[in-house]
């Protein structure tokens, strides 16, 4: 497992080691004792979901508020996604500041994003299936999010009309959000 450092603050990718044959392939997506050694301190992990999305839907930009945030451990395990993440976190040097990436059945990347961010993801392609673990349990009071259009935070989605969400179409701008994150 190979940990890569995104210049945000405990954002983290990790690149599995893939082991393929004539017969298909073989990795761990998550191993305790490894996170351990080359992260550190363990998430405790106590929820996984999986979503199935078409391509053009856009998920986003969601969090939770405290006490009720969530880490969450993302991956793709057919299809492709453009996942991003933004700094919420009041004190971080780089709140307000997002970080993307492609993540896909293929390349078998993962992205660890801890609490006091926002998280979405654009499916690129049909019958996309997007799993994660997260370090809390789902509390719908404490839903949030923030529009994933908004020009304060310049995100390039690569799209002008997302299938979104009744509820995403109407989130807040940064410009009006105030973080329950420190």
């Amino acid at each position: 497992m190979k940990i890569i450092e995104t210049g945000i603050r405990d954002l983290i990718v990790i690149e599995a080691n893939v082991f393929g044959d004539e017969r298909g392939y073989f990795y761990e997506s998550f191993n305790e004792k490894v996170w351990k050694e080359k992260v550190g301190k363990l998430p405790n992990f106590v929820q996984d979901n999986e979503s199935m999305s078409n391509k053009g839907v856009l998920r986003g930009l969601h969090f939770q508020q405290p006490p009720f945030s969530q880490g969450k451990l993302v991956r793709v395990v057919q299809g492709s996604v453009l996942d991003v993440a933004v700094d919420l976190r009041k004190d971080s040097e780089t709140y307000g500041q997002h970080f993307k990436i492609k993540l896909s059945g293929e390349n078998k990347k993962q992205l660890f994003v801890p609490e006091g961010f926002a998280h979405g993801f654009l499916t690129l392609e049909n019958n996309t299936i997007f799993s994660y673990k997260c370090t809390n349990f789902y509390n719908k009071e404490s839903e949030g999010g923030l529009l994933w259009n908004d020009d304060d935070l310049g995100i390039d989605w690569g799209i002008n009309k997302p299938v979104l969400s009744e509820k995403d179409k109407f989130y807040k701008s940064f410009s009006t959000f105030v973080t329950p994150f420190v």
